[in-house]
This record gives C-alpha cells, structure tokens and sequence, in this order.
C-alpha cells in the first residue's frame, strides 16, 4: 500500500510497468469536468472508473481486494478515510467473483485519511476499505484507475 500526493507520482512508476499511464492520466486529464463511469486508457489493461459519493460510517464498509488489478484511488475532490491490511491477516468472507474481481473480508487493520490530491495504490496482497467518512459523511469525487497485473 502507498499513500503520496500526485505530484510524487513518478517515484512510483518503476513498481509496474502500466502505472506510467494511469499516472498520466491522472495528471494530463480534467479529472473535475470528466463525465462519472468508465474511461478506457489502455483498454482492459488500463481502466479509469469516476466516482461521486458521499462518504459512510465504518460500519457500513467492508474489506475487499482484487487478484487482476492494482487500484491507484486519486482523490479529486473531498476528503475519505480508507482502511488498509495485509490480505494474508484477513478471513475470507465471501468467495473470489473473478467477474467482479473481488474478494470480500473480514477482520480489522488500520486506517488513513486520504484529501484532495492524494493517491493510495492497493496492489492484489493490499486489501482496502474504501469511501469511509472523516467524522461527518461529505462528498467526494474519485477516480480509480484500474492496472492490469
């Protein structure tokens, strides 16, 4: 798991060779005006999915991860809390969907408050839980780009 500001992106893109073009299109894209849903950059290799939501209470989360893809979660807008725990301290909740590919938990881990700017890279041993509220629930506005491992 890695946390950093957009800025510091490219002291991350050596990890894996696709994560070059997710930082690019973060960087090069109005990620503000860019329509909510799917945005192909590298086809299924390369995927950005644009988000609004307002953020929820813990208790409403839940552990996930994924086995095809390393998410890069850019906060656009808004402020979110998001959990983080090795996959390996976790129990499996619900079998892997490779539709879906998610792999649901349970258990406990620890947590980080992600603002405007920032970015978290969850790699396939990461698991997360994301969208959760910093005290009050606000709105946030995020994209996840998906990196095909």
């Amino acid at each position: 798991m890695i946390l950093d500001r957009l800025e510091n992106a490219a002291a991350y893109q050596a990890i894996h060779p696709r994560l070059r073009q997710a930082f690019e299109f973060l960087r090069s894209t109005d990620l503000a005006q860019l329509a909510l849903g799917r945005h192909d950059v590298d086809s299924d290799d390369v995927f950005a999915l644009v988000q609004e939501f307002r953020t929820k209470p813990d208790a409403e989360g839940f552990w996930e991860s994924h086995r095809k893809y390393i998410d890069v979660q850019y906060v656009v807008a808004g402020v979110e809390r998001m959990g983080y725990a090795n996959l390996a301290t976790l129990a499996v909740r619900n079998d892997y969907d490779p539709d879906k590919d998610l792999l649901v938990l349970d258990g406990s881990g620890d947590y980080l408050t992600v603002s405007a700017g920032m970015f978290t890279i969850f790699a396939p041993q990461d698991a997360h839980m994301p969208c959760l509220a910093v005290g009050e629930s606000t709105k946030v506005r995020k994209v996840v780009v998906k990196v095909a491992v």
